[in-house]
């Protein structure tokens, strides 16, 4: 039996992967930082803080695989700054160099490192992101997935197979930020200025992410790529708005703004960063991880929407209408 490690396993993307590796009959271990939130499809392992300290040794005994999830996340609107790249360089870069040597040192046989389409840039134009551009991160975070990403590579190459997945934007049951907003706005009703916004975006749901890692891990074509992650069908904020309107069975009201209003109200009151998301494009090219890993999604982008607004519907009912 193939015994795996899944870090930031209690996470949501990470509590769907361990069951993802359960069910395909792995033994799964999660590393968690406590035992606040446990993952009830794995053996929980507690190692603290994840940075440039942290002691693997016992985490690692007797594991084959290990799948790093956990990461430093956006600490927050317009966070850039020093002490912030501080932060994303000690969790995102240092923690994972220090966890691909412990690696090294432990036998494990293949490492698969979770990045960010970020690596690649904050916004697409003529040609989609893939997984052989120059990186071009925007903001401390990308460049923080980028330094562990390099880590892995010149550490691991030769020694141990790795591979690492570049995600967009990850939905589904239990999703947070972004996603989550946007849901709550179409639910409340209030008008959406996304009318006459003509983008494409590509996202991915939480359970083809968990499905294509497991799968990356279970052949030995994946060792040494990087791969762009997403559903297969990129979709314009309108559409979005309205796919998650239909789910909740109520007609969503887009108003027809231009987008370059929209972009300069944004730049007045602080929120270009998430207008820019909801307006311009990012779209990833995954025709080369379908074809090397013989993978497709499960789940189509419809059927991902409808299963997120479904959760998101059952927990404001039991939280009285309130979903944090």
């Amino acid at each position: 039996m193939t015994t795996v490690l899944v870090t930031g396993a209690s996470g949501f993307v990470g509590q769907s992967l361990c069951r993802a590796f359960a069910s395909s009959g792995n033994r799964v271990l999660a590393a968690v930082r406590s035992t606040a939130r446990p993952c009830p499809s794995a053996e929980t392992i507690v190692v603290g803080e994840i940075n440039g300290s942290t002691d693997w040794q016992q985490a690692l005994q007797g594991v084959d695989i290990v799948v790093h999830l956990a990461a430093r996340a956006h600490l927050g609107s317009g966070s850039n700054s020093v002490r912030d790249r501080e932060f994303y360089m000690a969790v995102n870069a240092e923690g994972t160099e220090r966890l691909a040597r412990a690696c090294l040192s432990s036998g494990v046989r293949a490492l698969l490192y979770m990045s960010s389409v970020k690596v690649n840039g904050e916004e697409t134009f003529d040609e989609p992101f893939r997984p052989d551009d120059a990186p071009a991160p925007r903001d401390h975070y990308g460049e923080s997935k980028w330094w562990g990403e390099q880590a892995v590579q010149s550490l691991c190459s030769g020694k141990l197979q790795w591979s690492i997945v570049r995600a967009p934007l990850v939905y589904g049951p239990g999703v947070r930020a972004n996603f989550l907003r946007l849901m709550c706005w179409v639910d409340s009703g209030w008008p959406m200025p996304f009318g006459s916004v003509h983008n494409h975006r590509s996202l991915i749901y939480v359970e083809n992410l968990s499905n294509l890692i497991v799968r990356a891990m279970q052949t030995g074509k994946a060792a040494g790529r990087i791969f762009m992650a997403a559903d297969g069908e990129d979709l314009s904020t309108p559409t979005l708005c309205r796919r998650i309107a239909e789910a909740m069975g109520r007609r969503v009201n887009l108003w027809c703004l231009p987008p370059a209003l929209l972009t300069g109200a944004a730049r007045l009151t602080g929120l270009s960063a998430e207008m820019s998301r909801l307006t311009g494009s990012l779209v990833v090219d995954a025709s080369a991880t379908f074809s090397c890993l013989g993978w497709s999604p499960a789940f189509s982008a419809e059927r991902g929407i409808k299963e997120t607004v479904e959760w998101y519907l059952q927990t404001r009912h039991k939280s009285g209408g309130h979903v944090q």
